[in-house]
């Protein structure tokens, strides 16, 4: 009998440290995650809180690593990039390990200080402002940098975004500069929407900073939407971007900073096969390079990542409710949710998450496809990253399938519309917090119950 258990073993190098099988029964990260689903039932969200902590530290050590083997003088600040995952508990385990902060639209900054009223923050922390600019956004940065938010950097996106501080805020503060790299190769656009324009940046600086006593350069944002990857066209973009930083230095002597954005990719299937501390040691080397070669002393590195921080903390669990076999080959298996509004990222960009049967590893498997709830076709989800088939355990009567997908913490619920209107009006699931004690015990709690139909029906008017 070929058994599940044995599939999972031949395809990948099982067990993983995040996960292992007792009794049958798969664990998450040491989580029983059968004993959680028969408290709280599926759907379920839940949220594995060290798991934020251990990317943190670690990207601190990677890059640590790196500058030490180097001999690189500048410093690493790690930004959580909020976007990622809004949610108070996130951000709280976020700071709880030094991480700053990076924002991307007006409402981050009642966030940052409510974080600040509650003690959880103080004035000197960096807070990264990114994004197109409404009146509203720039009003609420004028606001922290006037209140004493000293680290409080605007990075700015075009060439107009500046007057409005200039003429609003009343201290000297310090501004960035996002430059506007060019996209990839495969993407719709040539150069990316967001950032100046390279050719822009030294009249930018030459005619609104430069000779402006309120206001200095401090920092040089660079990002490309296909992340920190080993291939060529990160490589060139990141070398074209240390050029203008070392160009810039030379005009402008309070640059001191160079932000590498985000991108550190997560595991998203057990194949995963990424070295960070190699990726950190290049970057650093690079950076160390170009600026010696230059006689440019070497900026302090900051990183904005979210998906890394987050990303690996979340996982979704659910039923499997029925089969049905629509002809001779195409099996369904449908579970108790919806991947177009729960797993939005499955729907809208093709996203492959990792899937694993919960229970019944010992049993027989077979290749099946997995329909969501909603009436809507697209409601689906029958490949993983690794190949063009899923397979799970053979349903038996009386022996309930669970599955998970995991790695899932970042995006979804804000993509998905947390709390409010979903496609067919499926519910949001039950949410789960999981942390652990001092002694190494897991505790759990619910965040959120899931979703009613009173409270869909107040939105809708009804």
């Amino acid at each position: 009998m070929n058994k599940y258990i044995d599939l999972i073993k031949q395809t990948f190098d099982f067990p993983t440290k995040e996960f292992k099988v007792e009794d049958n029964k798969l664990q998450f990260n040491g989580i029983n995650l059968l004993d959680i689903i028969e408290e709280y039932g599926t759907p379920l969200k839940l949220t594995y809180l060290p798991k934020i902590s251990e990317n943190i530290q670690n990207a601190k050590t990677y890059f640590g690593n790196a500058m030490e083997t180097h001999d690189y003088k500048g410093s690493y600040t790690y930004c959580y990039c909020t976007k990622s995952s809004h949610f108070s508990f996130v951000v709280d385990e976020a700071l709880k390990n030094g991480a700053h902060i990076e924002t991307s639209s007006t409402f981050d900054i009642p966030l940052i200080k409510s974080l600040y009223a509650k003690g959880k923050i103080s004035k000197d922390i960096f807070i990264v402002c990114n994004g197109f600019k409404r009146d509203l956004y720039k009003q609420y940065i004028c606001e922290l940098l006037n209140e004493g938010f000293v680290n409080c950097t605007p990075i700015l996106d075009n060439i107009t975004e500046i007057d409005y501080y200039l003429e609003h805020v009343k201290v000297p503060f310090k501004v960035g500069i996002r430059i506007a790299a060019d996209e990839e190769p495969t993407f719709g656009f040539y150069t990316s929407r967001l950032g100046v324009r390279y050719n822009d940046i030294i009249r930018l600086y030459e005619e609104k900073i430069k000779n402006n006593p309120n206001v200095s350069l401090k920092m040089l944002h660079f990002f490309i939407n296909s992340g920190i990857r080993d291939t060529a066209y990160y490589w060139s973009e990141l070398t074209r971007f240390i050029q203008k930083y070392v160009e810039l230095k030379k005009l402008a002597p309070d640059l001191d900073t160079m932000d590498i954005g985000g991108g550190w990719p997560i595991k998203t299937n057990v194949f995963f096969d990424y070295d960070y501390q190699y990726m950190a040691e290049q970057i650093i080397k690079n950076i160390k390079w170009m600026c010696a070669k230059n006689n440019t002393i070497e900026p302090n590195i900051f990183t904005e990542f979210g998906s890394y921080t987050v990303g690996e903390s979340g996982a979704v669990l659910y039923s499997i409710l029925d089969e049905k076999l629509q002809n001779d080959k195409e099996l369904w298996y449908i579970i108790d949710g919806s991947f177009i509004t729960q797993l939005p990222d499955t729907w809208g960009l093709n996203q492959k998450y990792i899937m694993l049967a919960i229970n019944n590893w010992d049993k027989e498997y077979h290749n099946i496809s997995l329909g969501g709830l909603t009436c809507d076709s697209m409601d689906y989800y029958n490949s993983e990253s690794h190949q063009f088939n899923i397979y799970l355990p053979k349903r038996e009567k009386d022996n309930q399938q669970y599955i998970g997908f995991f790695h899932t913490g970042a995006y979804q619920e804000s993509l998905g519309g947390y709390g409010g209107i979903q496609h067919c009006l499926i519910p949001a699931p039950k949410h789960v917090i999981i942390d652990r004690n001092k002694d190494g015990t897991i505790q759990h709690r619910l965040f959120a119950p899931e979703q009613e139909s009173k409270d869909m029906m107040k939105i809708l008017g009804y």
